[in-house]
């Protein structure tokens, strides 16, 4: 776990629908992907055997996770801390049930970004300075400035302080992603 902190509830904060839009569409790919692909998978081969339902159950699911996914990026997006930090636990835990590996491009992405403001990394402290740049939109030698001028904190085991960078991203005057 890291060393962040849930924060007291943000101010009320217009999120663009751009912004909601392009969370809701990462949601919906990475389910699809992730969770019911490989449903229908294992489901379509049980109606092969003559099991009846199987894909209308799918179907059933995926309406449903339709339906979820605008209330869950509204929530992620919302003031609610910590609503917002809970369901970004809960989508990390089933996009990533094998352990929250991604590469550092994906923290550029509307749930990457919301990820970074909620929780900072869900599972580390620290992070290198190619990582912490992703999540903060810079190179790594902005990174490294950044340290150098003490704007960003190094983590005592080394790297980046994922709470430093957290931090960060929270106080910039762009809060839509």
């Amino acid at each position: 776990m890291n060393d962040i902190k849930t924060q007291p509830p943000r101010a009320a904060v217009k999120i663009s629908t751009a912004a909601h839009t392009a969370l809701v569409h990462q949601l919906e790919q990475e389910i699809e992907r992730g969770l019911l692909t490989p449903l229908n998978l294992l489901f379509d081969e049980g109606d092969a055997a003559g099991a009846v339902g199987a894909s209308d159950a799918v179907q059933a699911i995926r309406r449903q996770s339709a339906a979820d996914v605008q209330m869950w990026a509204a929530q992620l997006l919302g003031p609610d801390e910590d609503l917002a930090v809970t369901v970004a636990h809960r989508l990390l835990a089933a996009l990533y049930p094998d352990g929250f590996e991604v590469p550092p491009s994906w923290w550029r992405t509307p749930l990457g970004q919301v990820v970074a403001r909620r929780l900072g990394h869900p599972h580390a402290a620290s992070v290198s300075r190619t990582v912490a740049g992703a999540m903060l939109g810079i190179t790594r030698q902005a990174v490294q400035d950044l340290l150098t001028r003490g704007k960003l904190a190094r983590h005592p085991d080394g790297g980046v302080s994922v709470a430093s960078v957290r931090a960060r991203l929270n106080n910039r005057p762009d809060p839509q992603t």
